[in-house]
């Protein structure tokens, strides 16, 4: 990868960074990660979160410290609305 490839995905990912207002936490939403990283369907990049969930608990870490998992309410063209399954990614992860 070459480091121009490597600027511009940092600079992404801090454009993409947002923090909780009451502890100032950083944190990204894991459906705008699987956009920059290039994975089409959520399914797919679903994996790869589980994988990484895996790798902090194998390493002794707290995967509840750094991933965590949400419903978000969607709208969809019709007025109707859906509960999304979200997945908040902390910093340790990013």
């Amino acid at each position: 990868m070459g480091k121009d490839v490597v600027v511009r995905l940092h600079s992404s990912f801090e454009e993409m960074v947002q923090k909780f207002p009451d502890t100032d936490t950083e944190f990204w939403c894991a459906r705008d990660l699987q956009m920059l990283l290039g994975y089409a369907k959520w399914e797919n990049f679903a994996k790869v979160i589980d994988r990484a969930i895996t790798s902090c608990e194998n390493a002794g870490v707290d995967a509840k410290d750094h991933f965590l998992g949400i419903r978000k309410m969607v709208g969809l063209g019709s007025r109707a609305k859906l509960f999304r399954n979200r997945t908040e990614v902390r910093m340790f992860a990013a």
